[in-house]
């Protein structure tokens, strides 16, 4: 049986008619049950293929408890003048200076966006500190809040003149940043080994992708891993925490359906302050926070374990701070559930927390929604892609900051930028309300064993506890990632190692940049 249009009923091309005819025909030989023709096999299934016979193989040998890898060749993948490992606010940043500052950069990132700690874990704030009376930085770090609130991707901070970010705005933020800045970016990626040549050099990795195990080769490396995974793997002296004894790690979520209005209205009458966050650690401060407005939520999961709602034995995870609230009904960025005892060098132990922080959530949602107005009928929206982690591997550089430099503004011949005092960990919180900064030197930045041509920037610089508890924050690691891409590209037309650069030119360039050093 065959099909043809009435006159009149095809398209006037013929090329039309054709098509319409070829359809028509192919319905009704389906309803009539005529077999079909189908496409050649090798059309369907794709091209086959195999790994070339002289492609390289793992054939191991078994010892006990450990393998023997044969040698095999590792294909090169690329090459530049700086490498920077990590694209967190460190890295971004100095992913970004170098470039400005004319180096060929390559940026390398083990998830699939940049933004780090505020796009992978949910940390909406660069710096949520800026209470009156705050003497800021200055630098790629205020860029990004600019460009973001230009994006339309901040709202206002709860209590302060700081921003709230987007962070899912923010990922579309730093793709428009390292577009239009010529870095080059690989995502998916992640660096397994270090190569160092006879002269004590440093000149590129051994990394991990879909692409299979490449090489980068470098003439600089900057390291904003947040664990000092790549000065780690280079050998250099680091000090580690004690678990114990580290800050503990968070599983930040969102939650919609929340009542905005309500809830405003409940924090307003039931203000807290930074002396409520007392109630659960004994915490220092310099008597000026104390009566400062904070969001912040505790008693409410005291009396959510006292109702049954959530479990009495855990409930020393629960209290922290909230931060944006949209018209939408959204609650983002809510740093409630914690864990203590986490090591983020260890596989098992983060596979754990990321299981036991998620269950947490629940609970935390079920408090919620017992106790606070206006969370009534929240829901989960959803987990940060991983739990954010406060502190693991710091190197020892060539000068260590002190508790006694962060808070007592102190002044350095080679200042790379500046923060201003606040400190945030271990039980201390010292807002930096009267206008008191410190200098950041270079030399926090510089391992003091290990490969030349190496830098160090993020969280993972050199220093003590207190010192931590402020380098640790997003801004100051984009003031340290800035100064180590800046100075990684100033050796580099200098014909210099990274521990000789001059630092007098590095800062020329930083100022050029509008970095603020003192």
């Amino acid at each position: 049986m065959s099909f043809r249009p009435e006159k009149g009923e095809a398209s006037d091309a013929s090329d039309s008619e054709d098509e319409y005819v070829r359809r028509a025909n192919r319905l009704v030989a389906r309803w009539s049950g005529t077999r079909q023709s189908v496409p050649d096999r090798s059309q369907l299934q794709g091209e086959v293929r195999r790994r070339a016979d002289d492609a390289p193989r793992c054939r191991v040998e078994v010892l006990g408890r450990h393998i023997l890898e044969p040698q095999r060749e590792v294909p090169v993948m690329d090459r530049c003048e700086v490498l920077v490992v990590g694209a967190g606010p460190a890295g971004l940043s100095a992913a970004l200076s170098a470039r400005r500052a004319g180096a060929d950069v390559l940026l390398l990132e083990r998830y699939g966006c940049f933004g780090g700690t505020i796009t992978t874990v949910g940390m909406e704030t660069l710096g949520w500190y800026r209470y009156e009376g705050t003497e800021d930085c200055e630098g790629i770090g205020r860029e990004m809040e600019r460009v973001a609130e230009r994006m339309g991707g901040t709202t206002k901070w709860p209590y302060n003149d700081s921003d709230c970010l987007d962070a899912e705005k923010f990922k579309l933020v730093a793709d428009t940043l390292i577009k239009e800045s010529g870095v080059r970016p690989l995502l998916h990626i992640w660096v397994v080994e270090v190569l160092v040549n006879s002269e004590n050099n440093i000149y590129g990795v051994i990394t991990e992708s879909k692409s299979g195990r490449q090489a980068i080769l470098a003439s600089r490396v900057v390291d904003c891993t947040g664990d000092a995974d790549i000065a780690h793997l280079a050998g250099c002296e680091y000090s580690v925490m004690d678990k114990s004894n580290g800050m503990g790690v968070t599983t930040v979520f969102n939650a919609v359906n929340v009542d905005v209005g309500k809830f405003k209205d409940y924090t307003a009458r039931n203000p807290a302050t930074y002396k409520d966050w007392s109630r659960t650690w004994q915490q220092t401060t310099s008597g000026k926070e104390e009566n400062l407005k904070s969001p912040y939520l505790q008693s409410e999961f005291e009396k959510a374990a006292q109702a049954g709602v959530i479990p009495q034995d855990k409930l020393r995870h629960f209290g922290g701070s909230w931060s944006a609230l949209s018209e939408a009904g959204e609650a983002t960025n809510l740093n409630l559930v914690h864990q203590k005892g986490v090591d983020p060098t260890c596989v098992r132990s983060l596979t754990n927390a990321e299981m036991e922080g998620r269950q947490n959530v629940v609970h935390a949602l079920d408090a919620l929604r017992h106790t606070v107005p206006g969370f009534e009928n929240a829901k989960l929206r959803n987990f940060a892609m991983t739990v954010g982690t406060r502190d693991s591997r710091k190197i020892m550089g060539t000068y260590n900051l002190t508790g006694e430099d962060v808070c007592n503004q102190a002044r350095f011949e080679d200042a790379v930028g500046i923060f201003p005092e606040f400190i945030d960990g271990y039980n201390i919180l010292i807002l930096p309300t009267t206008g008191r900064f410190f200098q950041v030197p270079f030399g926090c930045m510089v391992p003091k064993t290990g490969p030349d041509n190496l830098l160090v920037a993020g969280r993972s610089v050199a220093g003590d506890r207190v010192s931590h508890a402020a380098m640790r924050n997003m801004m100051a690691c984009t003031v340290t990632g800035q100064a180590a891409g800046v100075a990684a590209a100033v050796s580099i037309q200098q014909k210099r190692r990274t521990r000789e650069v001059d630092i007098t030119h590095v800062q020329k360039e930083l100022r050029r940049q509008g970095v603020r050093l003192g």
